[in-house]
């Protein structure tokens, strides 16, 4: 299943070619990316050409399925056309030299990116081999250089056939969407739907959710004058459930009445062992930035991309900083453990290291590529303090949470003292506790959680009796499970077995560009549009929407790379009851507007979802063309109101009145004057000077994709432009602006030049 060529043979794809030019002995080295060809030059020299190919350069032809459904599935690729200019120089290249090295990344899509560069090279077959390498360091550069292999075969054709299943689905499915929603700029995606799937679920999950009350006491007791909370969790040695205010209420009248004693009935204490985590793979990576850093899936990768391409380091040029950054393994190298253990013993002596290294592979995990290692630092002895003036702030954080992770799990185990004490009051039983660290082990650098003293306690001892100073009843009501953040969707992807380290991003992204889901307080809730798209898959393309059918098929793509699945017949098996499934859906799909909620406030007909030329979602009046009333997706009933608002500004044109109104990209001012027709942006001042020109204002503005920014009222005299809102401060470190940073771990101030590093939670600024 490769694609036809002259003299080429569908099993190897080797071609018969001539050797036009006289070659030199410069050996070219061909790799995806211009970043990672500066690192990979100041490790070999000037013996070597290293040129890159810029990712893909050939693809499916635009528009068609680019395969020969009835030849086996025979794909036909094209060279991309903004990439003709590249082959032409990469085979200018190649003619001169005497033996070319094909370095792309190493994973299934790197390997099909080499053997698509070999296809395009006019030079012998002879002189081409594939070298990988999983971090860009001088060892491990010079190592795959010095022993070259053949283009892996079966990886390229389980690349090619998930591209051959995601094209088929797209192309196939997309079309009847489009002609049943009545929307062009639809698209559905063998992974992709099936995640918006689990959002829209999770959403149908919390609309269906019925709180239930439930109430939690807990006492403030005191000793020598030391107080401390206990709660209450048992009645006569059985855990109790206080489910409403009255038994609430007649529990604090028992345990406030004066005859009531609290006496300490039992103390236990046990040391527990805390285990390092293991070093990042890519989802854990993705999770932890999210939570600790506040990143996306999609700014982690990017900022990952570049630590392993190379950073720029003073005199020793760039360097590449962390090992491949898409991978399911948690391999760790002998190397790198072995410079690991120096460092710790060096560092922090010898009880910070255990007695045998940490392994954390697992002989029955499936469908890990362990060629691969976990991501963690290229160069151990390279601390993040050490590069800290080399990186921005975002790199410096992101190397720091891979560089701690790695290390701290080539670390010793925490010990941890627990605590419990029982303490009775009549037939109830109270607890408390108190943790505190015996030995820190790995914590010293890195820790998933809080860890510590988690309560200040007086000396107990069993028979002591306590004073309550007070009896704190609390109502609580049972919450419904979270929407997905990008961090916690790439978790259930991975538990479900659905896409893989390099799909997870791309996913996330794609479902949230087409409109279908939406970003509220940093969790991903899906559109109308969304919804209504999901719900016609899931009915009509029931099979290809299942979590277990998407999860096989990875597993099928994945037994095709290790040589136990043939391509065609993986295929073949999808093929035939999906073009039925299709078939059927044609047929038996109905033709539907996307109604919202939303009612008209011009002629009362409901509000549509609508999508424009260029791709961007808004609600159209159902009434079209009679009623042109537009208002943005997420505008809700009680936002429209059928009495225009009249705004305390007048019109600048004809003095008349002003009214508020609403367009598809938002609320706007308009002149009552019908000759006037003046339209004015509502501008929202944050009533910070602008320090560029000094006259302008920082004013909120909305860019096309709706993300909110900041930037100069006197645009465009004044190009000033901020992401985050200024606070009005200045940074005391360097003068420019401070700006606000809202994160799961808390709200922070950071200086908005990127060359400083200062930074603080808001409460201590």
């Amino acid at each position: 299943m490769m694609a036809t060529k002259t003299k080429e043979t569908k099993e190897t794809g080797k071609k018969e070619k001539t050797i036009k030019n006289k070659k030199d002995s410069k050996v070219l080295v061909i790799v995806e990316s211009p970043a990672k060809s500066k690192t990979i030059k100041k490790i070999l020299g000037d013996n070597y050409t290293i040129e890159a190919s810029y990712g893909h350069i050939r693809d499916f032809p635009k528009n068609v399925l680019g395969f020969d459904v009835a030849n086996n599935f025979e794909p036909s690729f094209i060279v991309i056309p903004e990439k003709k200019k590249v082959v032409n120089k990469l085979n200018e290249i190649a003619q001169k030299c005497s033996k070319i090295y094909l370095a792309s990344d190493p994973d299934r899509e790197g390997e099909a990116i080499a053997w698509h560069v070999r296809q395009v090279l006019d030079v012998d077959d002879s002189i081409i081999q594939r070298i990988e390498f999983n971090e860009i360091t001088p060892k491990a550069v010079k190592y795959a250089v010095e022993h070259p292999r053949e283009i892996d075969y079966d990886r390229v054709k389980a690349q090619q056939t998930r591209q051959i299943l995601d094209r088929l689905v797209g192309y196939k499915i997309s079309p009847v969407l489009w002609e049943k929603l009545r929307n062009n700029h639809l698209s559905a995606g063998r992974v992709q739907s099936v995640a918006l799937r689990m959002i829209c679920e999770r959403e149908d999950e919390i609309e269906r959710f019925k709180p239930v009350e439930y109430w939690s006491i807990s006492a403030l007791l005191e000793k020598e004058n030391l107080e401390f909370e206990a709660e209450l969790q048992k009645y006569q040695n059985k855990k109790i459930e206080i489910s409403n205010e009255e038994e609430a209420k007649k529990i604090t009248e028992y345990l406030t009445q004066k005859t009531t004693k609290f006496i300490v009935d039992k103390i236990t204490t046990k040391e527990t062992t805390r285990k390092p985590s293991p070093p990042f793979i890519t989802s854990t990576l993705q999770r932890e930035a999210s939570s600790k850093l506040g990143y996306g899936v999609s700014k982690t990768m990017q900022i990952a991309q570049k630590l392993y391409e190379g950073i720029e380091i003073d005199s020793d040029g760039a360097v590449g900083l962390i090992t491949y950054m898409r991978t399911d393994s948690v391999r760790i190298s002998d190397d790198a453990q072995a410079a690991a253990k120096e460092f710790i013993l060096n560092n922090y002596g010898e009880k910070y290291y255990p007695q045998t290294p940490n392994n954390y592979l697992k002989s029955d995990k499936k469908n890990v590529q362990d060629a691969h290692e976990a991501i963690r630092p290229s160069y151990p002895e390279r601390t993040p303090q050490s590069l800290r003036e080399h990186l921005t702030s975002e790199q410096y954080r992101l190397y720091k949470l891979i560089w701690d992770r790695f290390m701290s799990s080539q670390m010793s185990n925490a010990k941890i003292s627990n605590t419990s004490i029982d303490i009775s009051a009549g037939d109830y039983t109270l607890k408390s506790g108190t943790s505190s660290v015996v030995f820190d082990g790995f914590l010293k650098l890195y820790s998933e959680e809080e860890t510590g003293i988690k309560k200040s306690m007086p000396p107990l001892a069993k028979n002591d009796v306590l004073n309550c100073k007070k009896i704190n009843p609390k109502q609580h009501f049972t919450q419904p499970p979270p929407r997905y953040s990008e961090a916690t969707l790439v978790k259930a992807l991975e538990e479900h077995g659905i896409g893989r380290p390099s799909t997870y991003a791309p996913i996330i992204t794609k479902i949230q560009t087409k409109g279908y889901v939406e970003k509220i307080e940093k969790a991903l809730a899906p559109t109308l549009l969304g919804r209504t798209v999901s719900k016609q898959l899931v009915e009509h393309f029931k099979k290809i929407m299942e979590y277990k059918f998407t999860a096989e098929m990875e597993s099928k793509l994945d037994d095709i790379a290790d040589k136990k699945a043939l391509p065609d017949k993986v295929l073949k098996d999808f093929y035939e009851p999906f073009i039925k499934t299709v078939t059927e859906a044609r047929q038996n799909m109905q033709r539907i507007n996307i109604e919202s909620d939303v009612i008209c406030p011009n002629c009362g007909k409901p509000m549509v979802v609508r999508t424009s030329r260029y791709g961007s979602q808004f609600l159209g009046c159902s009434g079209y063309p009679e009623c042109k009333t537009m208002m943005p997706l997420n505008t809700k009933p009680e936002d429209v109101s059928a009495e225009p608002e009249v705004c305390e500004e007048k019109c600048e044109k004809c003095n008349s009145d002003m009214i508020f109104k609403v367009g598809p990209y938002g609320k706007y001012m308009e002149c009552t004057n019908p000759e006037c027709k003046n339209r004015k942006k509502i501008v929202i001042s944050t009533g910070v000077q602008c320090p560029k020109c000094q006259n302008g204002e920082i004013v909120q503005r909305k860019s096309k994709y709706g993300k909110i920014f900041y930037s100069c009222s006197k645009y465009p005299d004044c190009d000033f432009v901020l992401w985050n809102e200024p606070t009005g401060e200045k940074c005391p470190e360097c003068g420019a602006l401070l700006v606000k940073k809202i994160l799961k771990k808390g709200t922070f101030v950071e200086c908005s030049s990127k060359e400083c590093k200062y930074s603080k939670e808001l409460e201590d600024v």
